[in-house]
């Protein structure tokens, strides 16, 4: 579920971005990010290799997970996990009406048909009641979206109605990669499992994503789909002996990572716990400025759980103020401050909505939070005063449109 729908800030017009603005979801490099670029550069081994295999070790340990496989997007890995688990055409599953367009489009690319399923006004989670409401003896998959990095409270639920119906449970990280549930990490739930490292987020390789999965067969699968349906690496084309060749094993695809991202990748997950208690800061100031604002701030993190705290998104009280959602964007981005829009849900696409004839009544927890939410940035790279700027822009615009 990765996410390109921020603000695209030159199309805005308005006051020009200045070198004080705060760029939602900006990056936290360092020395030692591009350090590592450079050996990677000096190693002339720019491609799939050595450091991709390390990241994916590192990924495993991290999460866990019996086996992980680097790719170039959430994306491609979300539409590898469908493959591997052997949905295909006709097939009905399951999706989070409150999610990016992505974890339904990758549905439609098997030419398979996503069911949209409303989410929870709180949490921003899949409602279980209306889940099990649209399950039906056509569906095959259920894609489970973590949103914002908190943890599906019922996952297990839905995990056990799903092993009894012989459904595939593909869990969406793109928001969750350090989020948790009663000491089990996300991704580890379902089937198979992918996350994201775009730009956003929480540690970024510029583009990329991760699989992760206990099952052996639906590893060896998506690793071969990844890299043109070869079977072996072409990192590992050379040994001692001398070349070998590889096997075209299926008409697979270009979705493998590259050493140049994984070289982020592994500096990046070294720094995960600093980077959390950072947002983890961020995301407490937020709750305690905002608390008393015509708007509403994230629902509590549970006390069993970790929250990624990946996207701090709030619904504005539209009763209460003059001005939409859009122009509320519009006055933060004049204030220097870019902010995002996570979600406006897939049944409002034009695409969905043509083809499957949706109706904002029939999702009515995901089309009120897509007219009311905005998400505030919430960077590690952030400082004490881009907190206090975000917050004085907000306090300013609501004392001037507040009814």
């Amino acid at each position: 579920m990765e996410n390109k729908t921020n603000i695209e800030l030159n199309q805005l017009e308005n006051k020009p971005v200045s070198d004080k603005y705060l760029v939602f979801g900006s990056p936290n490099f360092n020395d030692e990010e591009y350090t590592e670029i450079v050996e990677v550069l000096k190693s002339n081994w720019i491609g799939t290799g050595p450091r991709a295999h390390r990241f994916e070790e590192m990924f495993c340990a991290y999460k866990g997970a019996d086996y992980a496989v680097s790719v170039n997007s959430c994306t491609a890995g979300l539409f590898l996990s469908l493959l591997a688990t052997g949905l295909e055409m006709g097939d009905e599953v399951l999706v989070c009406s409150m999610t990016f367009c992505a974890t339904a489009n990758v549905v439609e690319h098997i030419k398979a048909k996503p069911v949209l399923v409303d989410c929870e006004l709180n949490t921003m989670n899949v409602s279980i009641d209306d889940l099990k409401r649209k399950i039906t003896p056509k569906t095959k998959g259920i894609i489970l979206v973590h949103f914002a990095g908190r943890p599906i409270s019922n996952i297990r639920e839905i995990v056990e109605i799903a092993k009894e119906k012989n459904i595939a449970v593909i869990e969406d990280c793109a928001h969750a990669i350090e989020t948790e549930l009663d000491g089990q990490k996300a991704g580890t739930f379902g089937d198979i499992a992918s996350f994201s490292f775009y730009v956003t987020k929480n540690i970024t390789t510029g583009e990329g994503g991760m699989i992760i999965t206990n099952n052996k067969e639906y590893a060896d699968k998506v690793k071969v789909l990844a890299l043109h349906g070869m079977s072996k690496d072409a990192w590992k084309r050379f040994s001692d002996d001398g070349y070998n060749h590889y096997e075209v094993v299926y008409p697979g695809y270009k979705y493998n990572m590259t050493d140049l991202q994984a070289a982020l990748g592994i500096k990046q997950l070294e720094k995960i716990d600093p980077f959390y208690q950072k947002r983890e800061k961020i995301w407490n100031f937020y709750n305690d400025a905002l608390k008393d604002l015509p708007l509403i701030t994230p629902y509590k993190v549970e006390a069993n759980s970790i929250h990624a705290y990946h996207l701090y998104t709030i619904l504005l009280e539209l009763e209460k103020l003059n001005i939409t959602r859009d122009q509320f964007i519009t006055l933060m981005h004049k204030e220097n401050i870019g902010t995002g829009v996570h979600y406006r849900a897939i049944h409002l696409q034009k695409y969905y909505r043509e083809t499957y004839n949706y109706r904002p009544e029939d999702f009515p927890n995901a089309t009120r939070i897509s007219e009311r939410t905005v998400s505030l940035p919430l960077s590690s790279g952030m400082s004490d005063s881009d907190m206090k700027n975000v917050v004085t822009a907000i306090k300013k615009i609501v004392a001037q449109h507040g009814k």
